[in-house]
């Protein structure tokens, strides 16, 4: 486990990799079009299972002493902008790190792993089922 840390005359302040995952992840899930994070095939099957309640899921990060720098791969909802919602997930998770953690966010990098239709098809059936037939 690495850790970030300062020294001052009260002790030492570190912070692990695995916060700064966390407080990432958390930031980019909350925004809207954003329908969850993607942690690859092997994570995503164990989250199906009920195995895996990680936080950090989707998200890698390289913490130097003063900066970090952050991969974060979402699934996004059908029909959003996908530049918008990945710029909004750069922006909150840059906001949030930095103002939790004093870390300078060189990069944000959002990979797209897919989109949810899920919503998109229940409406459509809905729509159909108050036809007249």
């Amino acid at each position: 486990m690495e850790s970030l840390g300062t020294d001052n005359s009260l002790g030492s302040i570190r912070i692990a990799d695995e916060v700064v995952e966390v407080i990432a992840g958390l930031a980019a899930s909350e925004v809207g079009g954003v329908v969850g994070m993607s942690g690859g095939l092997v994570g995503d099957l164990a989250h199906m299972l009920g195995r895996n309640k990680n936080l950090s899921k989707g998200v890698k990060v390289e913490v130097g002493e003063h900066e970090v720098a952050v991969d974060l791969f979402i699934v996004v909802e059908f029909g959003v902008s996908i530049p918008e919602v990945a710029l909004s997930v750069q922006e909150a998770v840059k906001e949030a790190i930095e103002s939790m953690t004093g870390l300078k966010v060189v990069e944000a990098n959002v990979h797209v792993q897919g989109v949810n239709f899920k919503q998109s098809l229940e409406t459509k059936i809905k729509e159909e089922d108050f036809r007249l037939k």
